[in-house]
Parts: structure tokens; C-alpha cells; sequence
């Protein structure tokens, strides 16, 4: 038996310029870190033979890998060729909530898939392999930012070439300040899940107008200024960056905010938080807040309504947190 671990990420600068309509053009860039919450992935032999069962939200048990409905679990498994296994998973969190969960779910399987046959897995390996999965063979019109936080963990200023080559840089923080910035974060449900794949695509159509280019651009720039402002254990403009990349954000791609998410927002700036935005495409999740500690009292009175998720930084990527003998 073996069993992974990899955290879900939080983006907070940059997101969009991942797409290939946009970094094939200009050097796209993310700052982002992971957070201790978490896709598990079990895989062990399958009592019954050379079938396949898999647990997800739905269960399939399967002659053969061409009848597997899920998509990541068929092209991960066809590319070992692997039969006869019993493959289960479990999420902190919901999918479609923002946090990059089918990346973490495609990093995290290919890494117990490869442990499972006897292989060595560095980060850069799982990576490009999830972005193989989800982009090559399945041709989601996704970008790369959540493979590369969900194999490497941290926090990471993330940059993407014309190429195709992308570099992680960690960002070294004094850890007071980085303890502060933490304390600082404040993770807001609003509810419903999302459909990435339509808002991304609409998204990325939207690059060959030079306006929405030009946007992508800016926000770009946002996640440079971050970097520097972290790297400098400055967080003044924290709150002023997440703002402003979220007012771009909105004008990007019909379906990324909407009037219950837009009051949700303009309270918490007025209960006292100095920025925030909503995490991974839009239309749905958690929305991410920056509030100075001084005014988390009466932000959490003005906010009681609605659901806070509690969370911390996670410097560690994909890992495999055990391997057991083979039962049969």
C-alpha cells in the first residue's frame, strides 16, 4: 500500500498568465504558496484480480484502463499500463472551491502510482507530468501553476517561458514576517463551486484583445512587486496587490465574480481587511482576505456570517507518507 499527501495552493498574484495564450507571448509569472490542506491518494493491489477499483466521488470497478470514465485516473494509469490495483481518494476540501484540487489530485496520484512500481519522484518529474496528463492528454485548457505549487510546496514566485519551461523560486522571508503574513490571511467561504475549464477558456479567448492582454500584463507586474516587497519582509503593499489584482481579474472572463461575491468582498474591506480576492478562476469558493491583526476583532464580528477556514503555510510539496508490503 502506498499513500500520498499533496497540499492544495493559494494564489495570490499573477493567475491567468499560465495560459499559453498569454506566456507564449510575454513571460507569464505567480506568486503562490501551499497551505496544510491536503488530497490523499491510497493505492494498493485489488483483491479481485487484474481489475481496477476506484474511489472518488463516484466508484468504478473495471475490466481494463479504456473503461475508466474519470480522465486523470485513465490517462495516469494508462501511461504505466497498471492493472489489477485498488485506488482511493480523499480531500480537506471540496473540488471546484479554488485551491487548485484536480492539479493536487493529478500531482498526488501520479506520485503513488510511480511509488506503487518502484520509481523515484522528483518534483520537477511530477510537475511536468501532471501538466502532461491534464493538458497534453486530456486537453484541458488549464494552465500550469497548480502542478508546479502542488509538486514542489512552499511559497513560490512561479514563472512560465516561451519555451515551455517553467521556473519555482522559493521566496525567503524573515520568519517573523512570514509568520505575520500568515496571521494576516483570512480564508472566507462564499459557497458553490465552479466550473475552471469554462472561465479559463473564456479567459484565455480573451488575450488577443489587446485591452485583456494588456491587463494580464499589469497583473504580471503585480506578482514581481509582490516578490519584491516579500523578499524585502515588507508587507505594506500586500493588501494594495491583492486588491488590485482582483479589481484586473474581474474584467477578464464573464463568470469570475457576480453580485454575491462582489457584497461579500466590499464588506470585508469595509469590517477592516486592506485587500483580497477570489481564489483560482472565479464564480466560486473561498475568497481570500488581507486584514492587519489590529482589525480581526471587529472583522470577524462583521464577517460572523459566513464560514472562516483556518489554515497555515505548507513547505512541503507532494510527498509519500507510507509504504506498506503488498497484501496479495
Amino acid at each position: 500500500m502506498i499513500i500520498t499527501r499533496t497540499p492544495f495552493r493559494i494564489s495570490f498574484a499573477g493567475g491567468g498568465s499560465d495560459l499559453p495564450s498569454f506566456y507564449c507571448h510575454e513571460q507569464g509569472a505567480v506568486l503562490s504558496t501551499t497551505i496544510d490542506k491536503y488530497m490523499y491518494i491510497v493505492i494498493h493491489p485489488f483483491f479481485g484480480g487484474n481489475k481496477i477499483q476506484l474511489k472518488y466521488s463516484q466508484t468504478e470497478l473495471v475490466e481494463n484502463i479504456d473503461e475508466i470514465k474519470h480522465p486523470i485516473l485513465r490517462e495516469a494509469l494508462k501511461i504505466y499500463g497498471l492493472q489489477g490495483v485498488d485506488i482511493n481518494s480523499i480531500a480537506d476540501i471540496p473540488s471546484g472551491t479554488g485551491m487548485g484540487s484536480s492539479s493536487s489530485f493529478t500531482v498526488g496520484l501520479l506520485n503513488a502510482i510511480r511509488a506503487y512500481i518502484g520509481k523515484f519522484s522528483s518534483a520537477e518529474k511530477l510537475a511536468k507530468l501532471a501538466c502532461h496528463v491534464e493538458i497534453d492528454l486530456i486537453g484541458s485548457p488549464i494552465g500550469k501553476q497548480d502542478q508546479y505549487a502542488a509538486a514542489y510546496g512552499g511559497l513560490n514566485f512561479i514563472s512560465f517561458h516561451q519555451d515551455e519551461s517553467v521556473k519555482v523560486e522559493k521566496i525567503i522571508m524573515n520568519p517573523v514576517i512570514k509568520k505575520q503574513l500568515e496571521d494576516n490571511l483570512i480564508l472566507v467561504y462564499v459557497g458553490g463551486r465552479h466550473s475552471s475549464n469554462v472561465i479559463l477558456k473564456a479567459q484565455s479567448s480573451s488575450f488577443i484583445e489587446k485591452e485583456k492582454f494588456n491587463m494580464q500584463k499589469r497583473m504580471v507586474t503585480l506578482a514581481y512587486n509582490l516578490k519584491d516587497s516579500l523578499q524585502s519582509n515588507n508587507l505594506d503593499d500586500f493588501g494594495h496587490i491583492l486588491h488590485e489584482g482582483w479589481i484586473l481579474k474581474q474584467s477578464m472572463a464573464k463568470g469570475i465574480s457576480n453580485s454575491h461575491i462582489s457584497d461579500i468582498y466590499e464588506h470585508g474591506l469595509k469590517a477592516g481587511a486592506l485587500g483580497g480576492k477570489l481564489l483560482g478562476a472565479g464564480g466560486a469558493g473561498f475568497i481570500l482576505f488581507y486584514c492587519p491583526k489590529e482589525k480581526q476583532e471587529n472583522f470577524h464580528k462583521q464577517m460572523a456570517q459566513l464560514p472562516k477556514l483556518r489554515f497555515s503555510f505548507e513547505n512541503s510539496g507532494s510527498q509519500v507518507i507510507y509504504i506498506g508490503d503488498k497484501l496479495f
